[in-house]
């Protein structure tokens, strides 16, 4: 058996549980459980533990980043409706000082005026929009990349 060298968290927030069934001519047809697997095999091929959370409540991923920060080298997050509303998210992220990389699966600036603004962009060490799920995937290497994996 092999030690896991880094350990990534994936952060998905409100309705995101929906993927596969809600609004599939902008979100596509695959289950998040289909998406956060396919990810892990990708991350278990480079000995990277990953880990998902996906909450409809705020306070709940806060909590779970504070208490689970001091084990994670790496988050990809989507946070969903949180992205233009959640101040509170973004300074839990910058306390924690974990890099992370914003994604969204939809174009937000093609979206309406209040999902065009986002409280992540400016402090995410990247963001990947409008790439549909393959977003998640691409935010994966890119962080395999800054990990020299």
């Amino acid at each position: 058996m092999y030690r896991l060298k880094y350990h990534i968290l994936i952060v998905n927030g409100p309705n995101l549980s929906l993927l596969g069934q809600r609004e599939p001519e902008k979100y596509g047809n695959i289950s998040l459980k289909t998406i956060i697997s396919n990810l892990s095999k990708l991350a278990n091929k480079k000995k990277c533990m990953l880990t998902h959370i996906q909450s409809n409540a705020e306070h709940i991923l806060i909590d779970y980043l504070i208490q689970h920060s001091k084990h994670i080298n790496y988050i990809i997050i989507n946070p969903g409706a949180f992205t233009h509303t959640s101040i509170a998210l973004r300074d839990t992220i910058l306390a924690i000082q974990i890099p992370f990389i914003e994604v969204h699966i939809t174009n937000i600036y093609k979206r309406e005026k209040f999902r065009q603004k986002s409280f992540f962009s400016d402090i995410a060490q990247g963001v990947i929009i409008g790439c549909g799920i393959e977003g998640y995937n691409l935010a994966l290497h890119v962080i395999f990349k800054k990990l020299g994996l």
